[in-house]
């Protein structure tokens, strides 16, 4: 039975009209901007592969879910012809199910045409995620030298390099930092600068955390010191902590930094500092994002592994194992350890 269209509902009474804009607007709080932004690009994807193919849109029809899915992976679903890694195939799959729901009509993800077709393409296409390069201190040390920082341009890129590594941060959180709490709408967090360091709160994945960030060993790598420069050259008491600089560099705007400028700014000091000088230019745009800064402390911090886990918010060690691109891997030798 298709459940009927909300359009031709009886409207609410006028009393609980406020409640249902308010409810509207919990429910676009339950995920991320940039999750809602790739299932809405997903969603327009699976729709115009139904038109081109003929095949209804509404209601949910598994069969249709599952041919979708083996173009995915053939590389038939676009024009372009690009097979879909397994990871996309699943973020696709996951878009689909929520815009079903959305609309009052759930899909059933354990239906045989779906279920057993991903397990298919999981055994046939899968293989290990590809990983970020990461961004170690002496890459960034030469980063960092790149910058002009007699410009507020390169006084907000140096700030922002050196917490999203100190803080271990995701892009989104970085940029989604105001300067303290509950100061705007879409803000992620908030942070607290003492003598000691910084604390920065977020609100992540799995709910609130603290990070601390201590003070550096010099001005120059310091991250909290390059804030606090930052700040107060850029006139910055209130609202978002990363914002625009307009293109001559004189002005600071009222508006968030995207997340997008992290990756962009990773890979183009990346570029600029000449760090792993043997790839091409390519394939280090390629291998370098935001994500590096994060994958370079977990890298790089020579403490207990449960220190990087709390740091980074990882519900789990082997999630933080991912990060470390450089780790003694038989530092626990289990042979040895069974007496062999």
């Amino acid at each position: 039975m298709v459940p009927s269209d909300p359009a031709a509902q009886p409207p609410l009474p006028s009393h609980l009209v406020t409640l249902a804009d308010r409810a509207r607007d919990y429910a676009q709080a339950a995920s991320s901007t940039n999750t809602r932004r790739a299932y809405a690009a997903d969603w327009t994807h699976f729709s115009a592969w139904c038109r081109r193919q003929g095949l209804p849109l509404l209601p949910p029809d598994p069969q249709v879910v599952g041919l979708y899915i083996t173009a995915c992976a053939s590389g038939t679903a676009s024009p372009d012809c690009k097979a879909n890694s397994v990871s996309t195939i699943e973020r696709r799959l996951s878009a689909l199910t929520w815009n079903y729901n959305q609309r009052g009509m759930p899909l059933d993800r354990k239906d045989r045409h779906i279920a057993t077709v991903l397990a298919g393409i999981r055994n046939t296409h899968g293989r290990p995620p590809v990983q970020k390069e990461a961004v170690l201190p002496d890459d960034l040390r030469a980063m960092l030298a790149t910058l002009d920082l007699g410009a507020l341009r390169g006084l907000r890129d140096h700030a922002l390099l050196l917490v999203g590594f100190a803080g271990g941060l995701r892009r989104s959180e970085l940029v989604g930092l105001d300067v303290g709490p509950e100061q705007t709408e879409d803000g992620r967090g908030w942070i607290e600068i003492s003598d000691q360091g910084l604390i920065v709160t977020l609100r992540g994945k799995t709910g609130w955390r603290e990070v601390e960030i201590g003070r550096g060993s010099s001005d120059l790598t310091c991250p909290v010191r390059a804030l606090e420069v930052w700040l107060r050259l850029a006139r910055i008491g209130h609202g978002p902590l990363f914002r625009r600089v307009t293109r001559q560099g004189r002005d600071v705007g009222a508006e968030r930094l995207n997340d997008q400028e992290v990756a962009r700014l990773v890979k183009r000091t990346v570029r600029a500092a000449g760090v792993r000088s043997d790839l091409t230019a390519g394939e280090r745009a390629e291998k370098f994002s935001g994500h590096s800064l994060r994958a370079g402390l977990a890298s790089s911090a020579e403490v207990d592994e449960r220190h990087i886990q709390k740091h980074l918010g990882h519900a789990s060690a082997e999630m933080t194992r991912r990060y470390q691109r450089r780790r003694d891997r038989f530092r626990v030798n289990l042979t040895t350890a069974s007496g062999l």
